[in-house]
């Protein structure tokens, strides 16, 4: 069965679901594979891996980072559920300023794609999620940026309000202030 990689509402962030394989031992699935995608349009490389755990109710962004270092971030939740977010910030785009999110889970399989010139965040829907993500650059520190998560303007519908943000992702830039592309 091959992968199944969808547009959003948003066409360039990209769902993907991997078939599941379960059996009495538990299950197995391909969390990427270079052919078998690129067969499907996806011909990303990437560059570095990251893993991150956190408590439920942790918000995690909405971070980027800017040219030449733009980040695309292809994510997914190994254990626990996470509400993932991205944001278009590109300027020229008919969706500027507009969100996109799916509910990721170690239940769902579902990953999903969050190209360079979107920030990106979620928000921990349950004790030690385990998020596991996959990137299309490495972290540059001097390049990183942030949205403010709560901005008005962009309006995102979380679940339910953050109670662990650190104190940068509590006082990043509105979307008018922002780093676009």
């Amino acid at each position: 069965m091959p992968v199944e990689i969808t547009p959003t509402e948003i066409p360039d962030v990209l769902e993907i679901s991997s078939p599941v394989f379960s059996d009495e031992r538990g299950y197995f699935t391909e969390s990427h594979n270079t052919k078998t995608w690129a067969a499907q349009g996806f011909n990303e490389k990437f560059l570095q891996d990251n893993l991150s755990l956190s408590a439920k109710g942790t918000l995690r962004g909405m971070h980027y980072q800017i040219a030449p270092h733009g980040m695309g971030k292809l994510i997914r939740a190994i254990r626990g559920s996470l509400f993932d977010v991205a944001v278009d910030l590109r300027e020229d785009s008919p969706t500027f300023g507009k969100w996109v999110s799916r509910v990721l889970s170690a239940e769902n399989n579902v990953a999903l794609w969050v190209p360079v010139g979107f920030a990106h965040g979620f928000l921990a829907l349950e004790e030690d999620t385990l998020a596991y993500y996959k990137c299309s650059s490495v972290y540059v520190p001097e390049s990183e940026r942030s949205l403010l998560y709560s901005d008005a303007t962009v309006g995102i519908d979380w679940p339910f309000e953050p109670t662990l943000i650190t104190g940068k992702d509590a006082e990043a830039p509105l979307l008018a202030d922002a780093a676009h592309f």
